[in-house]
């Protein structure tokens, strides 16, 4: 035991040193300090936590008053569940809405105040577009009774509701419900202008969504009055017409202003249906809906059945014309196009010079609308697009869908499809770039990329295979392991972008077979990059633009860039070699044209057949086709090589008749053999092959023809005007006498 006398045993006390007690001295004001400061944060906490607790008692005692019990607890627990959810909702709605707000700034109303007329690429009015065009009649200068129309038919409750007509929502889902199908829309008129004005026609809930929020929007910042004369002015009503003041002059030949009873009643009815109630396709139709429309006035009470029965008993009838073919959706397209252009000049009155072919155009609306009347049913498609393009970058013919007046959503520049094995020809070309050849080698097998392992169809794998069979035989493969192992993901992207894809692509390894969505349009234009020898396509829709006194205010030829190369001409002959062999020993074999005429492309199948594609080429024109339907749901195994490979051939078929041919730069052989022509009797399509007959161009100029008449207007062209040569045989001649 120690012993506290002994001074071994005490404190040891270091002797002091100079500089020892100085540093001493800071080290346990420091320690002394963190001590405190631990101290401080233990009695802080503990005392907020006590306090929260006490304050947390005080707040539970006091809601205690407000307990319900018995059945009364069902209800107020069932209101408190809905209003949290309701809130949650109403924040990722607005989320979901706040793109559409943007759409809303800037002069929204005067964007589309051009009055254009287009004309085809031969110089021939093909349509209208514009508002002031067609000189558009104030809601206080029409007649009492189409305004109580349109009313009684569209929103009956527009002057009460605030965008959103929730009573007749209720109302409309009730009806729908008893009927099992959609009876009843329940959409206000606020919602389907801005509808019409900011959005389009695509069916999603996100669209839904954006229309109820900018309904809002519309209600906010605008009075009932300009909401009804907007709606009035901006809605398809069939014929190719916008607006009823551009209605009643086409069906009627006068005035908004000026149009009866019965003509008022059958211009309500269209704006829900323009399509199947338009009087100079269906006049029987129009006649009956009119007639419905009257009985709504009635049933509305906004007018009497003793004040509607002369209009009944004489339904209107409208003036006699053929059936117009408009090409609307390649004009609305075109519309757009020359919005974007018009910027530079001051000029709102247009007259537009489109690079549409009618002819093509009637070809590739028959074939996409023939090849769903044949085989929808079949493989469960219900819609379908196409986009032709002309080598040189004008677009020819331009298919948006099945019916432009059922839908105007144009799913050829609008609607965002993956391409499936369609966009592979971007891998290989990067490919191409890189060094390797139709013939080199690679090896088809099972390939990870992280967790993700893609398959090919029938989880078949061919061992060794040259990159000819690959693209060819669409393995799926092949194009992941080249991006995986040879040049990554951002080259591909480049790629596209390069030849002509202006949706955004995905940075997502997948993309190699097809997973980023594209348009019709974009493939159409990238394709085109092959047969121009690798140089950019420059698509386009306008050629002319001028104003109405004759002065040129934009001219394609004068003021684009020239053409830019986007794929080495190496590069391009290899994929014009493999491109071509997909319609001969390929998937694509239903493509191959009459004729022999040699035709490179490739077709495209995604995930659960929601979409098939073909897009292919021959030297003169490039043609994008695809078949889906509009929910994303599946078809019945309908491949790229089946629908619309054949539609494709239809297409092609006829856009190849009677032309100088181009080839295909790079491969051998690019024209076809010609065979002996015998003589025989055409036979009539077979009726019970199911198939109709092949479109045939109308007989037009031959080509030696054409090129005398292109050499006579260009020697015109660059002839002196005659009033010069007058001025110059005018002027007296200095005469040298001889010497």
């Amino acid at each position: 035991m120690e012993d506290p006398s002994n001074p071994e045993n005490g404190p040891k006390i270091e002797p002091e040193t100079p500089g020892n007690n100085g540093a001493e001295k800071p080290r346990r004001r420091k320690r002394y300090f963190f001590l405190r400061l631990d101290s401080w944060i233990d009695s802080t906490l503990w005392n907020a936590g006590f306090g929260l607790a006490e304050a947390w008692e005080e707040i539970t005692i006091f809601f205690r008053r407000f307990r319900v019990r018995g059945w009364k607890r069902i209800f107020f627990e069932l209101l408190g569940e809905g209003l949290t959810l309701g809130t949650a909702g109403s924040v990722v709605m607005l989320m979901l809405a706040m793109p559409a707000f943007e759409a809303t700034q800037g002069d929204w109303r005067n964007r589309g105040n051009f009055a254009v007329t287009f004309l085809d690429r031969y110089g021939n009015v093909i349509g209208h577009r514009g508002i002031i065009h067609e000189n558009s009649v104030p809601v206080d200068q029409l007649p009492d009774y189409f305004i109580k129309a349109v009313l009684a038919t569209e929103d009956r409750r527009f002057f009460d509701h605030f965008g959103i007509d929730v009573i007749g929502l209720f109302r409309a889902v009730t009806v729908n419900a008893q009927a099992g199908g959609v009876v009843q829309g329940g959409s206000t008129l606020t919602q389907q202008l801005a509808k019409n004005v900011f959005l389009s026609n695509e069916r999603s809930i996100e669209r839904k969504v954006k229309e109820a929020f900018l309904a809002i929007w519309l209600e906010a910042n605008l009075s009932k009055k300009e909401i009804l004369s907007l709606y009035l002015d901006r809605t398809y009503m069939g014929g190719g017409t916008f607006g009823a003041a551009a209605a009643a002059q086409f069906y009627f030949g006068k005035s908004i202003a000026d149009v009866n009873l019965a003509e008022a009643a059958m211009l309500a009815g269209l704006f829900k249906a323009p399509a199947k109630y338009a009087p100079h396709v269906n006049l029987p139709a129009a006649r009956a809906r009119a007639n419905d429309v009257l009985s709504n006035l009635v049933q509305s009470g906004l007018m009497t059945e003793g004040q509607v029965v002369a209009a009944r008993r004489n339904p209107a009838s409208v003036v006699d014309r053929a059936q117009i073919e408009s090409p609307d959706y390649f004009l609305d397209w075109a519309f757009d196009e020359v919005q974007r252009l018009a910027t530079r000049f001051p000029e709102r009155s247009l007259i537009v010079r489109t690079t549409i072919d009618m002819g093509l155009q009637k070809a590739a609306e028959d074939s996409v609308q023939s090849s769903l009347m044949e085989f929808g049913e079949r493989y469960r498609a219900k819609q379908g697009a196409s986009v032709v393009i002309e080598n040189g970058g004008a677009v020819r013919a331009m298919v948006g869908g099945s019916d432009y007046g059922e839908s105007q959503f144009n799913r050829a520049t609008k609607a965002l499809r993956q391409p499936g094995s369609s966009f592979k020809v971007y891998t290989y070309s990067v490919a191409m770039e890189n060094g390797m050849t139709p013939t080199s080698t690679i090896v088809d097998a099972p390939i990870s990329w992280g967790n993700w392992s893609p398959h090919n169809y029938e989880n078949r794998y061919e061992g060794k295979v040259t990159l000819t069979q690959a693209l060819t035989q669409s393995i799926n493969t092949i194009p992941v392991r080249l991006a995986k192992e040879k040049f990554g993901i951002q080259p591909i992207r480049n790629m596209a972008k390069a030849m002509g894809v202006e949706t955004p692509i995905r940075n997502d390894k997948t993309i190699p077979i097809g997973t980023s969505e594209v348009t019709v349009l974009d493939q159409a234009t990238a394709y085109a990059v092959f047969p121009a020898n690798g140089m950019q396509s420059r698509r386009h829709g306008i050629e002319q633009i001028t104003g109405y006194d004759g002065k040129v205010l934009y001219d394609f030829s004068r003021d684009e860039a020239p053409a830019k190369r986007v794929l080495s001409e190496k590069a391009t002959s290899y994929m014009n070699q493999m491109l071509t062999q997909v319609p001969v020993i390929g998937t694509g074999r239903k493509a191959a044209l009459d004729n022999g005429i040699v035709v490179g492309g490739k077709t495209g199948t995604t995930q659960a057949y929601r979409d098939a594609w073909f897009i292919g080429f021959t030297g003169n024109y490039t043609c994008a086709v695809w078949f889906g339907n509009d929910d994303y749901t599946s078809t019945n195994n309908m491949t790229g090589g089946t629908l619309p490979a054949m539609t494709f051939k239809k297409i092609m078929d006829y856009a190849n008749q009677g032309i100088v041919l181009k080839p295909i730069p790079g491969i051998p052989n690019p024209f076809p053999v010609q065979k002996p022509q015998t003589v025989a009797a055409k036979k009539p399509p077979d009726p019970a092959g199911g198939g109709l007959p092949p479109l045939v161009r109308p007989r037009s100029l031959s080509v030696d023809s054409t090129n005398i008449l292109r050499d006579i207007g260009e020697r015109l062209k660059a002839a002196t005007p005659l009033g010069a040569q007058k001025v110059a045989a005018a002027e007296p001649r200095n005469v040298t006498a001889p010497e």
